[in-house]
């Protein structure tokens, strides 16, 4: 039966344990939710709490501690198991034989001194009692009526009245304990039904719950395959946008500096017409001041051509203001620039071809690379999810395949058979409870008869005892007093030794019990002794692995199945099942994921189709390149523009010809110069002074400028510039036509990890639940310490412990008991003769009065 469950066990789970997982493809996909396997909480709490009475509880372990100080023996328990006694006449005279039995005794050293003891006190006190009871009846050992008189009688009474309640007392804790211990054995059980009950409702509950549990693991395939199909329906945005991706890292710059070209094209011929208009509009202003002041200079060189500079005070100063004439003039000079008419001619030559168009239309045929990875994956992909159903249905198949629901039937039938069979003979085990709990009752009850007769005597002795009274003639209650001592001390002589019998095989029987077993349970060197290599089978290294998988070579032990299921691992990897049914033949990755794998490699996408520039497009810039925008002659632009507008300042000149003027002798001469003067003043004001202020100019001196050096800029590497953005094109268009085809098998290579990841995140989860939520084996530690800690140890072991502690303690009190009752009772007892001391006889003389 224990291999068949095995079985079970192994065809339910579909797992291994947590060491042989594989770890998952990297780089890692996106985490797959599987949800929380199905479980149900177990309802035995494998724990005893006893309650008050845990104190004698361990009161009993410290005193076992004393009678047995020694740890637990493993190399001793191992070698009487192996070692064999009895095959020959001559076994127990082997010296190793010798040595074992030497070391036994020495283990049990306590509990044998102590049995030794007990034993002692069974022959012995029937024994002594039974002379006692001779020599009492021979009128000897206090049996004669005769009470001699003594000084410290009242003291000596009173010292063995109050050593006997004392010694009562204990005996009546003890029998109090041993009550106790015998009543909390019955109810724990009459209330083991309960746990029991809960044993097998949580087995039933470890049956049940394992299909629906596997079957949520199978189910959950379908939340990898959905997810694998999403990314299959998506292979455009994923598998297409990743490929896009990495030649988009050589595409996307050359057709930016395309792009960039294209406006700067643009930008050019804006620049050239405003070189036109601003050089235009410059010329005419300049021109038109140049005509005036010239007029105003020939006039100025006639007045100075007159006869009143000839004389001496005039001479001198017309010399001086005819030497200035040529300031007079202009100073920038636009009209002897050279025009941009050629350049701008060639450059919307160029603009007739549009060049941000085709630009664009690379873009577009770019970024059309996820479509057309979709259509040329479609037939492909289609073959991909029928093996991705295809895979599904082999995995329910194999599933449907396995015998669990037969195995399972049988396995609750023999579960409900034995649970019947416990209901069966649950109340045979109450009866015999009954009749244990009757017979330590009795036992109690005996113990209880010598308190009550030591009690009343006290009682009697004590309120019955009158000090006036002789010997002889005592009162009825003191009389009865000390005859209930002496009922008690001859019921102690028939009872004690029965008592110390039970005590005796109780205590022998529960010490060990107690020392050997649950002592090295708890600490699990019980376990350690049990995995000792050929020790249950001298053929088998480990005896576990050789009852479940005849295979005893499988490191498999009791401690860590149980110290497994004690942590609530699932069996399978408790039981290491996979030596029976390894299912990383079921789960192996590569099973699945071949078919997947191939037909993912071979994909091909042709990427031949997109085109980034055609050759339009590069003579378009190649004429750019040859526009003659280098022909320019930028820095006779640049010299114009920041001229002055006139070589002198005209208001200066103008006030400097009236000065002079002042100089000259008043007349005609000095009239006509200030007249000049005015002139020139006016012609400031009207023409230079617009020239340098009004809108008009400033704006087209700014314009010719700015575009001016705009087309420096443009002009500067012009044919480098373009041959650079050419190459670009050229290198990014040979990747897509030649190289693309290594980046598409990258991507692919990704994108098939990425499906098959899910696979390896549902293998993972599988083998990670399996080993720790399918089927917790939780109950079969439950089980073991249900019989062994609670049952055995926690409920028979400490009951019958405390039992024999109690019962032992009054029954060795009871000597003493004896003692101080027989001597208490000469005291309470009426005598038949006393002690007179005569005054008239002679000095000393007692006489016995009768």
């Amino acid at each position: 039966m224990a291999v068949e469950l095995c079985l079970l066990l192994l065809l339910l789970f579909c797992g291994s344990t947590i060491s042989e997982v594989q770890p998952i493809y990297k780089p890692p996909p996106g985490t797959l939710d599987f949800g929380f396997v199905p479980a149900k909480t177990y309802d035995t709490g494998a724990y005893h709490e006893p309650g008050p009475i845990g104190i004698l509880f361990k009161t009993v372990h410290a005193f076992l501690y004393l009678v047995q100080p020694n740890s637990f023996p493993q190399d001793l328990v191992r070698k009487l198991a192996q070692q064999k006694f009895g095959n020959t006449q001559g076994d127990y005279q082997k010296p190793e034989n010798v040595v074992l039995t030497l070391q036994a005794i020495y283990y049990e050293i306590g509990f044998i001194v102590s049995t030794a003891l007990g034993l002692l006190f069974i022959f012995l006190l029937p024994l002594v009692g039974l002379c006692f009871c001779m020599c009492r009846c021979c009128d000897n050992c206090g049996g004669e009526m005769h009470q001699r008189q003594k000084k410290n009688a009242d003291c000596q009474r009173s010292c063995f009245a109050t050593l006997l309640f004392v010694a009562s007392l204990i005996i009546s804790v003890g029998v109090l304990c041993a009550y106790a211990a015998n009543q909390h054995l019955t109810n724990q059980v009459r209330g083991a039904k309960k746990l029991v009950n809960s044993n097998f409702k949580d087995l039933k509950i470890f049956l049940n719950d394992t299909p629906a549990q596997i079957d949520y693991l199978v189910s959950q395939y379908n939340t990898t395959k959905d997810k694998a199909l999403s990314d299959l329906n998506n292979v455009g945005p994923l598998l297409g946008s990743r490929v896009q991706e990495q030649l988009g890292k050589e595409v996307r710059p050359a057709l930016d500096a395309a792009l960039t070209m294209a406006g700067a094209i643009r930008e050019t011929k804006e620049a050239l017409e405003n070189v036109s208009v601003s050089v235009e509009v410059l010329q005419e202003g300049t021109e038109r001041l140049h005509a005036n002041l010239t007029v105003v200079r020939m006039h100025l060189s006639n007045t100075l051509n007159d006869s009143a500079c000839s004389v001496a005070q005039a001479a001198s100063t017309c010399s001086i203001i005819r030497n200035s004439l040529s300031q007079l003039d202009i100073n920038a000079n636009f009209s002897g620039l050279p025009g941009v008419s050629s350049q701008l001619a060639k450059v919307n030559e160029v603009l007739k071809t549009d060049l941000s168009s085709l630009v664009q239309k690379g873009y577009a045929a770019f970024n059309d690379t996820p479509d057309l990875v979709v259509n040329q994956t479609r037939n492909i992909l289609s073959d991909i999810k029928n093996v991705l159903e295809s895979i599904g249905s082999n995995i329910t198949t194999f599933t449907n395949a396995l015998p669990v629901q037969k195995i399972l039937a049988d396995f609750t039938i023999y579960l409900t058979q034995s649970e019947a069979y416990v209901q069966e003979y649950f109340p045979l085990v109450e009866q015999y409870d009954f009749y244990r709990w009757l017979g330590c009752l009795i036992l109690c009850c005996m113990v209880v008869l010598i308190l009550v007769f030591y009690y009343l005597g006290l009682l009697c002795g004590t309120c019955g005892f009158d000090k006036q009274a002789s010997p002889t003639t005592r009162g009825c209650i003191s009389n009865t007093g000390g005859n209930f001592l002496m009922a008690g001390v001859g019921f102690s002589f028939l009872f004690s030794w029965v008592l110390m019998v039970v005590v005796v095989l109780t205590f022998v029987t529960g010490g060990n019990v107690e020392k050997l077993v649950c002592e090295p349970f708890e600490d699990k060197t019980l376990f350690k002794v049990l995995d000792t290599p050929y020790l249950l089978n001298k053929h088998w290294k480990n005896y576990l692995s050789g009852i479940l998988f005849k295979n005893p070579n499988i490191d498999l032990t009791f401690e860590k199945v149980y110290s497994d299921c004690k942590e609530n691992k699932g069996i399978y990897t408790s039981l290491h099942l996979e030596h029976l049914f390894n299912i990383n033949e079921f789960l192996n990755i590569t099973m699945y994921t071949e078919d997947v794998a191939l037909k993912i490699e071979h994909i091909q996408i042709n990427l031949s189709k997109i085109i980034l520039l055609d050759d339009i497009g590069k003579e378009s810039l190649l004429n750019f390149s040859s526009s003659g925008l280098q022909g320019i002659n930028f820095a006779a632009y640049l010299a114009e523009i920041n001229k002055s507008v006139t070589k002198v300042d005209l208001l200066s000149f103008a006030n400097d010809l009236e000065a002079r003027a002042d100089q000259l002798p008043k007349g005609a001469l000095e009239n006509a110069l200030k007249g000049h003067a005015n002139n020139i003043r006016m012609i400031h004001n009207q023409q230079v002074v617009p020239l340098e202020q009004a809108m008009k100019y400033v704006k087209a001196r700014s314009t010719l400028n700015q575009s001016i050096r705009l087309l420096k800029r443009t002009s500067s590497e012009l044919t480098a510039k373009v041959k650079n953005v050419i190459g670009a094109v050229n290198t990014a268009q040979f990747l897509i036509n030649n190289n693309a085809s290594l980046v598409i098998v990258q991507e692919t290579k990704k994108y098939m990890d990425t499906i098959v990841g899910y696979f390896e995140q549902y293998v993972a989860w599988v083998k990670e639940s399996i080993a720790t939520e399918v089927a917790p084996c939780k109950p079969i530690a439950n089980v073991v310490d249900t019989a062994v800690d609670i049952f055995l140890c926690s409920y028979i072991t400490d009951s019958v412990n405390t039992f024999w502690f109690g019962l032992g303690g009054s029954s060795m009190f009871l000597i003493p008991a004896i003692i101080f009752a027989v001597k208490l009772s000469k005291y309470y007892r009426r005598m038949d003769t006393e002690d007179v001391y005569d005054d008239s006889s002679v000095s000393g003389t007692w006489h016995f009065t009768l």
